[in-house]
């Protein structure tokens, strides 16, 4: 339950960030073409740089976190109570927009929760407008003298050991902890919830980041796909190519989850060639200027700033190297054919992204007469991006089975 609560808050984080990625990459072009050591440097187009990092991103983040949390009023009310800490603030508010949104949200819910029904008529209008005015504002208020700056703080810690890690050269042991979490339907928590903030900031102020390439290089679940390709047996080797192709070409990393649960001990791999690619990033100084979402390798080359890509390629050949030859030595020293077990291992993979999703979901989890009054059900998937589809069509299955039947396209 506790990694399906997990994987259910790494849901919430992903429909905050997700909506906006378009608006993060538009800004990682900008930054990648026009500032100084830029492709094409231009003196204007870089003023757009720093005000875009600096409020329209946190903000777009506060919004989107707002608006799950309580539709249009706490949209706005994130917006406002975010924007206290944006101004109160020297540092980069995007950790603080994905708490502060929410946060500011909540609030007006629970007012609204506590004045349900009690409205005069006639007066709907004066006390919501009024209402949510006034939080908002003692929201910004309070973000802007006493919020931001714990923020601040607690951004400057993590920052700080972080930084810390890599001028070690610790970097590469965060993948004893990366791969277990994804494998496990934890990669929007870690991706979303830790290394996106943190690869924003430090892009804002160097132009590009390694904390993108992380958890989401696409080398070591090709090397791992690769070898079942040649090495595998039964239903796996049949599988695997096709899986390439919607892993390294699509960036769905869920897609190899099932072959890891099928045989454990090839996490070692996935471990050990995660770890060697980001070793080779950092050798290289390499890094991305927005999040890769999906982790396709089209999107890692698109958004790779000028004078990267030797060190971009090198460490996803070196991650599908290194877990490749692993992969194979397990692979090849293993009789079993492996069948049953991938079959089972795509089932507990089904079931595990399921808790998390009924998690999040919970509130659609109602009788099946409540359900018909709704017109309309979108489906976003919380365990990956470009599961959804997977996912949309077993959610109608759910519905049909209590009564639900689907009435349009």
């Amino acid at each position: 339950m506790n990694r399906a609560k997990l994987q259910a808050f790494g849901g919430f984080l992903t429909a905050m960030v997700i909506p906006n990625m378009g608006a993060f990459i538009a800004w990682g072009f900008i930054t990648a073409l026009f500032i100084p050591t830029g492709w094409i440097p231009n003196e204007g187009f870089n003023e757009l740089v720093a005000p875009m990092v600096k409020y329209m991103l946190p903000m777009m983040l506060a919004y989107s976190g707002g608006k799950l949390v309580h539709g249009e009023r706490g949209a706005i009310a994130g917006c406002v109570g975010t924007f206290g800490l944006i101004v109160g603030s020297e540092v980069n508010m995007f950790l603080g927009a994905m708490i502060m949104g929410p946060l500011s949200a909540w609030c007006v819910k629970q007012f609204d929760r506590l004045i349900d029904g009690k409205i005069p008529a006639g007066f709907e209008m004066v006390v919501n407008n009024f209402s949510l005015g006034i939080i908002a504002m003692i929201l910004s208020l309070c973000s802007y003298a006493a919020i931001g700056p714990v923020i601040e703080f607690a951004n400057e810690m993590i920052t700080s050991m972080i930084t810390s890690l890599v001028k070690t050269g610790f970097l590469p042991l965060l993948s004893v902890v990366n791969e277990p979490a994804k494998v496990l339907f934890l990669n929007n928590v870690i991706d979303q919830g830790v290394y996106y903030p943190l690869g924003m900031q430090q892009a804002a102020e160097a132009g590009k980041s390694i904390f993108f390439m992380v958890a989401s290089n696409p080398g070591a679940g090709l090397g791992l796909l690769l070898a079942f390709s040649f090495f595998g047996k039964g239903n796996s080797k049949k599988t695997a190519p096709g899986a390439i192709i919607i892993h390294f070409l699509g960036g769905i990393h869920e897609i190899y989850f099932p072959y890891v649960l099928m045989k454990p001990l090839m996490i070692f791999p996935m471990i050990i060639g995660s770890a060697c690619g980001i070793m080779v990033f950092e050798f290289f100084g390499a890094g991305l200027v927005a999040g890769p979402s999906p982790g396709s390798i089209f999107a890692y080359l698109a958004l790779t700033p000028r004078g990267n890509f030797i060190g971009i390629l090198a460490g996803v050949v070196t991650a599908t190297v290194i877990s490749f030859l692993l992969a194979s030595l397990i692979l090849k020293t293993n009789k079993d054919n492996g069948d049953e077990k991938l079959e089972k291992s795509i089932e507990k993979s089904k079931a595990m992204k399921q808790e998390g999703k009924d998690l999040l979901a919970s509130s659609l989890q109602t009788e099946a007469e409540a359900l018909k009054d709704i017109a309309y059900i979108a489906f976003a998937c919380d365990a990956g991006l470009g599961s959804s589809a997977l996912g949309a069509t077993a959610f109608k299955k759910r519905l049909q089975k209590i009564g639900v039947e689907k009435n349009s396209t």
